[in-house]
């Protein structure tokens, strides 16, 4: 990690600056395409990766205001730090590639004899090295950024083969600098445990996160006509509900038939930024900063109501024909579009045809072996937008797409 130069006159701290660079990069812009429950394009209202950031910004910066009023544990010298906190929410979905988490299943699938493919792996490595794209320095974030944005410390050799959660083998460096040379002791085993090892800025981020999308993807799925109070009383029926959740469906019924689903569902938000607290704990990184110092208690009654809404939306939005339809097919334009780059760049075929900007391809070229050349491959299928990604296909599949005057 390069020291940052100090401009006379500099007026944002660190992590303001950490912030406007993330703003105004290209992979923060390709979220507005990309699929949060829906296709994006599919109708203007739904939510997409971006406005999900935005979402996940807002909530995180109250959950601090938050705190900071309610903490008694908080000293005079030390604060949560709502800067930091805005920038690694509107950071912690950079990484996911086109078509949700379906996109990263099947770029995880085919990516599996060179490294994997993790959405939160990707998005450090657009921070440390592929952001802007200028000698492969990333964005140059400080290590606080990255404590906050990592959810997961597990690398992909030591995962045991999980699907998700781990960051990729090469990032070992990037890590041991996030952990500032402390080795983790022996009872932070990798995987589950290991992962939930998290600074509290990143615990603030995650809550966030809950908060967000199991609160707006049910109104989503409640105004794309999935989740309705038939849909979900017929669903209720087939559950073992206890008082809690039955009376929390019917306050997702009471609220479709009055028509008032936007107002109620976001004065939930409220209640779920308001059920956090902090709790003093030490970690073997507890003397070296105080983000290590603190634990977000979160009200269990709160945590239990995020887990039903999830559940309610993957059974009845997500596990729905008409989404498990696209997730196939988003599946099958994956992996043929990946097959075909495999072919003529990870594992060239001896075909010399140009099917990536030159930039990309000067790069590949100069790669030592099949699992850089792979990563690299990698990074421009996952930096692609759902509407960019169809097009692609249809160029190399479709016979009657695309001309000689379109634009690549």
């Amino acid at each position: 990690m390069k020291p940052r130069p100090a401009f006379p006159g500099e007026y944002r701290n660190a992590f303001q600056i950490d912030r406007d660079r993330i703003i105004h990069s290209s992979a923060f812009r390709r979220l507005q395409n990309k699929t949060q429950v829906f296709l994006s394009g599919e109708y203007d209202f739904y939510r997409t990766r971006l406005t999900h950031s935005i979402e996940v910004a807002q909530i995180g910066r109250s959950i601090c205001g938050w705190l900071t009023q309610q903490s008694e544990v908080l000293g005079e010298d030390c604060f949560i730090d709502a800067d930091l906190v805005e920038c690694a929410c509107l950071s912690h979905d950079l990484g996911h590639p086109p078509f949700g988490h379906t996109g990263e299943r099947t770029l995880h699938r085919l990516m599996q004899p060179y490294g994997g493919f993790e959405g939160n792996a990707q998005t450090l490595r657009l921070l440390t090295q592929t952001l802007f794209n200028e000698g492969r320095d990333g964005m140059n974030p400080t290590r606080a950024l990255l404590d906050g944005i990592l959810k997961y410390k597990t690398l992909h050799v030591e995962a045991g083969g999980a699907p998700n959660h781990y960051l990729y083998d090469d990032q070992e460096c990037w890590l041991d600098f996030t952990l500032g040379g402390q080795a983790f002791p022996p009872e932070l085993i990798p995987g589950k445990m290991r992962n939930g090892f998290k600074s509290i800025e990143c615990q603030i981020m995650d809550w966030a996160d809950d908060t967000a999308y199991s609160l707006n993807d049910i109104a989503d799925g409640i105004h794309a006509g999935f989740i309705t109070t038939t849909s979900l009383e017929n669903w209720a029926a087939k559950q073992q509900l206890n008082a809690d959740q039955a009376e929390h469906v019917d306050f997702l019924c009471k609220a479709i038939r009055e028509k008032r689903v936007e107002g109620r569902l976001n004065r939930e938000i409220g209640k779920y930024i308001r059920a956090t607290k902090l709790v003093p704990e030490a970690s073997f990184l507890s003397a070296m900063t105080k983000r290590h110092q603190y634990r977000l208690e979160i009200d269990p009654a709160m945590k239990a109501q995020s887990k039903l809404n999830k559940k309610i939306s993957l059974d009845i939005v997500f596990l729905s024909p008409q989404l498990q339809q696209l997730d196939y097919k988003a599946d099958v334009i994956l992996t043929k579009m990946f097959e075909v780059l495999r072919d003529r760049y990870i594992e060239p075929n001896g075909s010399k045809l140009h099917l990536m900007p030159a930039t990309q391809e000067q790069e590949i070229e100069k790669a030592p072996d099949a699992a850089t050349r792979a990563r690299l491959v990698c990074d421009w299928v996952a930096s692609m937008t759902d509407a960019f990604a169809f097009r692609t296909y249809r160029r190399l599949f479709d016979a009657n797409f695309g001309s000689i005057t379109d634009f690549v």
